[in-house]
């Protein structure tokens, strides 16, 4: 048997001994597993071999039962069982997501303690796992991580509701601006920690890339806010953006019809299989750039049906980006007789990848 199946199989068994008020028979634990009761006591001997504290006890009735000792962690009060420990042990690398954010310290710091609850042949053991369980970090800022000054000076904004001078990088304007605001909420999303504020300048609430605060200064004067803001503040965008829902429908050639159906893009999401085997799929969602680069990731498979905006939009994004390429499509220019100059090549034709639906969406700051 493959040796990851084995360790999936062995953590299988671990949850479940922990999960049994009263233990679990090598039987039980075979017939729920689907293997032999040989394979299970290897895996009872590979886990206790690894340092975990399974016992078997007996009853009255001579049956014997597998349990594993409460009090593995020596009396540190933690609130989680063993399994939920070795879990949050494991999840490490899924978290490697979050990756040069302001919280990727802390994060390291705690899983640093964590380590230190299990012994070295536990955490061993619980290494072997990772190889079988990837993530993939998403696309995150370049650059120095926001500075935990700056951070901390935005949560204790949002907290105590005070005023806030900041220094901001704008790149619609392309230039440093001082703003006064007044700080509502902060969110991670797309690989960025973001700030929504009021503006009283704007009388409007924009957002912010933290990583492109370049300072930050809390007065004594506090606000009371004026606009609300949920909790999914980005969701009606299917990236950075806090406008408003619109009903969009898109048709998907029958080639790419298979993966549009198979994820959730966006929780408003409906889809209506067509006839001719091809999908429309409608969401109700903000027409923003991360919608148009959605779409326009699909290439040639994906139609705008309406609004007629945005199909209008989308028509010339594929128009401008046609121009680029019909350059290199034209013979190279032949030189004047009797000059002679350095070798060129040009590129061979554009050949389109299988479309993922991956869209790579610009961080919308507002401002």
């Amino acid at each position: 048997m493959p040796r990851n199946q084995e360790v999936i199989r062995q953590w299988k068994v671990l949850h479940a001994l922990e999960s049994s008020r009263h233990g679990a028979t090598i039987d039980a634990l075979a017939s729920d597993l689907e293997v032999t009761t040989r394979t299970i006591r290897r895996d009872l001997a590979a886990l206790q071999e690894a340092g975990f504290p399974l016992y078997d006890e007996r009853d009255d009735e001579g049956k014997v039962s597998w349990r594993i000792d409460g009090q593995v962690l020596n009396g540190l009060e933690t609130g989680f069982t063993l399994a939920e420990m070795c879990a949050l042990y494991l999840s490490r690398n899924l978290l490697e997501a979050v990756a040069g954010t302001p919280f990727q310290r802390d994060l390291s710091n705690a899983f640093g303690r964590l380590e230190k609850m299990l012994s070295p042949r536990m955490r061993q053991f619980l290494d072997r796992l990772p190889s079988v369980l990837a993530a993939k970090p998403g696309p995150r800022a370049r650059g120095d991580e926001s500075s935990p000054d700056t951070v901390a000076r935005l949560l204790e904004a949002t907290l105590h509701l005070r005023v806030a001078t900041m220094r901001y990088h704008s790149v619609s304007s392309a230039r440093i601006k001082d703003y006064e605001v007044h700080p509502y909420k902060l969110a991670f999303a797309q690989g960025g920690l973001y700030l929504l504020a009021y503006v009283p300048e704007y009388s409007a609430v924009r957002t912010f890339a933290v990583d492109r605060i370049a300072s930050v200064s809390l007065g004594k004067q506090t606000f009371t806010p004026t606009q609300p803001i949920g909790d999914d503040v980005f969701g009606n965008s299917l990236g950075v953006n806090t406008g408003p829902a619109e009903r969009v429908d898109i048709a998907f050639e029958r080639q790419i019809a298979p993966y549009v159906r198979a994820r959730v893009w966006h929780a408003s999401q409906q889809t209506m299989d067509e006839a001719d085997g091809s999908v429309t799929l409608t969401m109700n969602v903000c027409h923003d750039w991360a919608l148009r680069s959605w779409i326009l990731s699909w290439g040639p498979f994906a139609r705008v049906l309406a609004p007629p905006q945005l199909a209008a939009d989308v028509s010339a994004d594929l128009q401008a980006a046609a121009k680029h390429y019909a350059a290199a499509d034209e013979p190279p220019a032949q030189p004047a007789s009797g000059t002679r100059t350095a070798g060129t090549s040009r590129s061979g034709p554009f050949t389109a990848s299988r479309p993922t639906g991956a869209a790579s969406s610009r961080r919308a700051t507002g401002t």
